[in-house]
């Protein structure tokens, strides 16, 4: 075939067409009033779109329209509302806060949820980053400990549960209360109390209390972990925390989100997960790591960090988050709230 295709534009003008005659394949290319809107090379080759800065985004855009921007490096979409790359995603981890562990004979804290993923930044927009706090120590009896706060990256993009309250237990006469859940469950009071439960893909449940409640034979359970299940109470202490989950997004491996341990009126205390979980000694949940409290104390708040890449990383946030980098990437570590601008 050769030749051109010549058809009538409503406007009285014309649009011609041609196609050329290979051996292997047809090429049409469709030119625009002002420029190319898409050429293909050939069959098995590429489309180009329209190429342009930033400052020469069209003045009215429409949604659906599709360009590359040579200012941020990355194709982009106008979704209706905004610019959105189409090929960089914005990588995260958010950790909710610990809660608190029971006072003597209570359960460990259940660790802070647990979430990864990745989102494609709509450009101009601020995304509120909300870090959650650890839950504060207290609660009597039938009152579990309290639980941790959400760490929230905006509401459309991800949001951590806090983790539960240890049950507690305040006398050897048998004032005791169930596990709070939450992102991962807290641990049981002693006397067969059972575990909170956790929020399905952030975490685990915590562990049931020991049957026996004072004297001593009392353990409570161990709050569950973003990896694991706290452990059941026994008769040789209280049960161990939930491990937690490593994560390396900021260019190196740490662990985060472990169950806080439970404690005991005479045995032994659970020791608190892998991740900042504390033992139920009487250790708290370790800071920014989302760790559940052990033996009556504080849980360790969450943390929020974004893996940026470089090329689109706009250079604007609050809340002083720790900025590095990682191979091609920006890495901004929040650890109170504040926001970040694409």
């Amino acid at each position: 075939m050769a030749g051109s295709i010549k058809l009538n534009a409503p406007a009285g003008g014309s649009v011609t067409l041609n196609a050329v005659d290979t051996a292997a394949n047809f090429v049409m290319s469709v030119p625009a009033a002002a420029g190319i809107l898409i050429n293909a090379d050939s069959a098995t080759g590429a489309a180009q779109l329209p190429v342009g800065t930033t400052a020469q985004r069209p003045a009215s855009p429409v949604t659906g329209q599709l360009r590359f921007n040579t200012t941020l490096g990355t194709t982009e979409a106008y979704n209706g509302t905004s610019w959105a790359s189409v090929g960089s995603q914005i990588s995260y981890l958010a950790v909710a806060g610990g809660g608190a562990a029971g006072g003597n004979g209570g359960g460990g804290g259940g660790a802070g949820g647990f979430l990864t993923g990745s989102f494609f930044p709509s450009f101009g927009t601020t995304y509120t980053i909300t870090v959650g706090a650890g839950g504060a120590a207290g609660g009597a009896g039938t009152v579990p400990a309290g639980s941790g706060s959400n760490s929230v990256i905006s509401s459309s993009v991800a949001t951590a549960i806090g983790g539960g309250g240890g049950g507690n237990v305040t006398n050897a006469s048998g004032v005791a209360s169930a596990g709070a859940s939450g992102g991962s469950g807290g641990g049981g009071g002693m006397g067969g109390y059972a575990g909170g439960t956790a929020t399905s893909g952030q975490g685990n449940a915590g562990g049931t209390g020991g049957p026996a409640l004072g004297g001593s034979g009392g353990t409570s359970g161990g709050g569950g972990g973003a990896f694991a299940a706290g452990q059941a109470g026994s008769g040789g202490g209280g049960g161990n925390g939930g491990s937690g989950v490593t994560s390396n997004i900021t260019g190196s491996y740490a662990y985060y989100a472990g169950g806080g341990g439970g404690s005991a009126y005479v045995l032994g205390v659970g020791a608190g997960g892998l991740g900042g979980g504390g033992s139920g000694s009487g250790v708290a949940g370790t800071v920014n790591t989302g760790g559940g409290g052990g033996g009556g104390t504080a849980g360790g708040s969450g943390i929020v960090v974004l893996s940026v890449p470089t090329a689109i990383y706009s250079g604007i946030s609050t809340g002083s988050p720790t900025i590095t980098t990682s191979g091609s990437n920006t890495i901004l570590k929040f650890t109170s709230s504040g926001s970040y601008t694409a």
